[in-house]
């Protein structure tokens, strides 16, 4: 108990909702436990916890359940970013490379286009 409580003080503001309603469900519970006559015996107080735990945990199991398909969501959208990125780098680098291309040709055009006009002057 100590080690939970050390760890809450640790968080600034109130504990989360979840953590409020499960205390509470357990605080009750254990009253009524408390308060049962012990003539049930072991078998009432045992499918009592056993209650109690079943309640405790499938609050916890819908929350993980809920997380998980939220961290699913994201890996998918992550994914899918990751691959539009990868596309776009690609198409960016096919463009780049052909502006270079380009480039090239022309200079050489106006190369050659530089040559033959001195040619002509000289002989003109």
């Amino acid at each position: 108990m100590t080690m939970i409580r050390g760890r809450h003080e640790d968080r600034q503001g109130p504990p989360p909702e979840v953590e409020g309603d499960i205390r509470e469900l357990v605080r009750r519970d254990v009253a009524q436990l408390r308060k049962a006559p012990p003539e049930g015996g072991s078998e009432l107080g045992v499918s009592n916890l056993n209650s109690l735990i079943q309640r405790v945990s499938g609050t916890s199991v819908l929350e993980i359940e809920k997380l998980i398909a939220e961290l699913q969501t994201l890996r998918d959208y992550l994914q899918n970013e990751g691959q539009r990125v990868q596309r776009e780098i690609s198409e960016y680098a096919h463009m780049s490379q052909a502006a270079t291309k380009s480039t090239k040709i022309i200079a050489e055009s106006l190369a050659h286009w530089k040559q033959s006009a001195e040619g002509n002057r000289t002989r003109g």
